[in-house]
């Protein structure tokens, strides 16, 4: 594969977690696993006091490969695409980018339950020597960023220079910052929010839904067998829409070749964007896993800042951050989380009278300008994370 990065090719590393019986990793469920493993990668050098670490929480469908040409590794399996192999924040992270490699060290981790070489339900269960399928617990946004403290320890990182991340990716930054105020100087959450609306709530229940009701999904224990690609694919279609805007929907469709799609008995595609819409969720099923979109999801619509982090207000909860600087990015296109959410985010940070800065990207792409237009953020990135550091 012909591929330049300023990174360069990268190597996924694992840290193996909770691998005594008697002191497994706890979900925020109270079920209990051990024997656990994270897919991580790190880019830049970690300094000498380790003062330096810049943790990023990958979105949805992400994975460990932030930056880079990774072409394969152990545990990826056969969904390690061509779509997987560049890294999916590659324009951000390297010398002299957002994410500075030459001032800092980037870390990020595929989060625990997913199919990128963490343990997830597709994981091998040593119990019975078998997927772990519908065995494999439901998730919390705590319990993703449970497992990345450990892998921090690990590290010996005992305090972050900064942790970013967009979207889901955004509420793990807030979760990690409320309650690890002491871990951390800079957060920078981009289109995201402080809780679920009850607009995302019914996408994500939709996109749920269409996964359990997929004839193959079989309870989540179909990996003997055909797997819910139907489903999948809708939960895909469902989320997509809001992932960019209409104006590059349509851009996008242009291309697109309307056919005759044989799982469609009845209805013939009739425009470029059906077309499109049905390419994307297609092309998804080949790199994820039904079961790892579900606990990612239901994740998401579980998610609670207040509840999680043990406060009774926002302004209790922010109070804790006095010593971080908070920089929240909205994307004026944005209509999987809206700008009025980070609107409300900014007011309630400020009014706990931590130091917050707000700044609206002006995009024609939606909510994906956080993957595509790296020049409408890094003057911003750069500026806080170099502000205070020497």
């Amino acid at each position: 594969m012909s591929y330049h990065s300023d990174v360069g090719k990268t190597t996924t590393q694992i840290f193996k977690f909770a691998e005594d019986p008697a002191d497994p990793f706890v979900f925020q469920s109270g079920e209990k696993l051990h024997g656990l493993q994270l897919a991580y990668e790190t880019y830049g050098e970690l300094s000498p006091e380790k003062d330096n670490a810049i943790l990023v929480f990958h979105a949805m469908s992400g994975s460990a490969h932030a930056a880079g040409l990774n072409a394969t590794f152990d545990g990826a399996d056969d969904r390690w695409t061509k779509d997987c192999q560049i890294g999916w924040w590659d324009s951000f992270i390297g010398p002299g980018k957002a994410l500075d490699t030459q001032t800092f060290c980037v870390i990020c981790a595929n989060f625990i339950g997913g199919c990128y070489g963490s343990t997830g339900p597709a994981s091998t269960n040593p119990e019975t020597g078998k997927p772990f399928g519908s065995a494999f617990p439901m998730m919390t946004i705590s319990d993703i960023v449970d497992s990345q403290v450990l892998l921090l320890d690990h590290l010996g990182i005992d305090k972050l220079h900064a942790v970013i991340g967009p979207s889901i990716g955004g509420m793990c930054t807030l979760n990690f910052a409320t309650r690890f105020p002491n871990r951390v100087r800079h957060v920078i959450p981009m289109s995201s929010a402080l809780y679920v609306s009850t607009l995302q709530r019914v996408l994500n229940f939709e996109q749920i839904f269409a996964i359990e009701e997929d004839p193959a999904f079989n309870g989540g224990d179909y990996y003997d067998g055909p797997h819910p690609e139907k489903g999948l694919a809708l939960a895909r279609m469902i989320a997509h829409k809001t992932y960019i805007s209409l104006h590059t929907l349509e851009r996008r469709a242009r291309g697109e070749i309307v056919r005759r799609e044989p799982s469609l008995r009845a209805y013939e595609l009739t425009s470029p964007v059906e077309s499109y819409m049905l390419h994307q969720g297609q092309k998804f099923v080949q790199r994820f896993d039904a079961n790892t979109y579900l606990r990612i999801t239901a994740a998401w619509q579980h998610y609670d800042l207040l509840h999680d982090a043990g406060a009774r207000s926002y302004k209790e909860l922010f109070h804790r951050c006095l010593e971080q600087r908070v920089l929240v990015f909205s994307i004026d296109t944005d209509v999987c989380y809206y700008p009025d959410e980070q609107v409300e985010m900014v007011n309630r940070i400020k009014e706990a009278g931590v130091m917050c800065q707000h700044i609206t990207a002006h995009s024609d792409k939606g909510h994906d300008a956080f993957l595509l237009e790296p020049d409408l953020f890094a003057p911003h990135i750069d500026y806080l994370l170099k502000q205070r550091y020497s």
